[in-house]
This record gives C-alpha cells, structure tokens and sequence, in this order.
C-alpha cells in the first residue's frame, strides 16, 4: 500500500538559495507534514542551516504561517531567513 504524498516547492531565499545552490526545490511529504517538518528535513540534510531555524519565517502560498501551519498538496512554502546587507 502507497502513503499518500503530496507535492510541495520550497522557494529558497539568502543563504538557503546559497546553501543548496538552486532557488528552489520541489519535494513529495506525507499528508499531514508541517512547515516545521519540512525545516527539520532541510536542516537535516544541511546542518550548517540550524544557526538560521529560530530566526526563518515562513510563507505558504504568500501568506505569512507559522511552523505548525499543516501542508497541501501543490503548495508553495517560501523559507524567508533574515535579510542582512553586505
């Protein structure tokens, strides 16, 4: 038997686009995933992301949500860390 999945595309910005090289990602999750699961797989895979966790805020579908804010099939979840000049 197949879990239901769904798809969802992560917008990188700052040092997640920097990090992974690419501007965004298009992955497949369980139904019921979070934004914070999707952080903790990112981090996961990256490690040198987690100085950023407590300070990335978090969008889907442009709205602003918080990391317990439940993902859907097709949507667009924007990880937008803080911003610094340079």
């Amino acid at each position: 038997m197949s879990q239901s999945l769904i798809t969802v595309t992560i917008k990188l910005f700052a040092i997640y686009q920097e990090v992974y090289g690419v501007p965004e990602l298009i992955r497949k999750f369980p139904l019921e995933t979070t934004v914070s699961d999707v952080l903790s797989i990112i981090i996961q895979e990256h490690p040198q992301l987690k100085k950023w966790q407590s300070v990335t805020r978090f969008s889907i579908n442009y709205q602003f949500v918080e990391a317990d804010a439940k993902l859907e099939d097709g949507d667009e979840l924007v990880f937008i860390p803080p911003v610094s000049g340079g």
